[in-house]
């Protein structure tokens, strides 16, 4: 079982828009990122603590309702909004 810090580590790698490909291909555990870490990946929040505070003052959407929670996962075509921008995840293209 991989440690928490390895899943980061690796979509933290996968997400580096310079990058190279992974040689392996990606696992189910692979393709998820928290809502918190999203944010801040695209730029809307530049700190985590920035986040933390969007999430928890209503001012995140995901899929169309309105998320408190920072730790809520995200895969592949969840739709998060915040203000009038609206984000598509998409982890399986990095």
């Amino acid at each position: 079982m991989r440690s928490h810090f390895a899943v980061i580590s690796l979509l933290w790698l996968c997400s580096r828009k310079d990058s190279t490909t992974l040689d392996r291909p990606m696992t189910q555990i692979d393709n998820i990122i928290k809502l918190d870490q999203f944010l801040k990946w695209i730029g809307v929040a530049p700190t985590g603590g920035q986040a933390k505070l969007m999430i928890l003052d209503g001012n995140v959407l995901v899929n169309g309702e309105i998320e408190t929670r920072r730790g809520r996962k995200l895969v592949t075509g969840d739709r998060v909004t915040v203000g009038n921008e609206t984000f598509t995840v998409d982890l399986d293209n990095p």
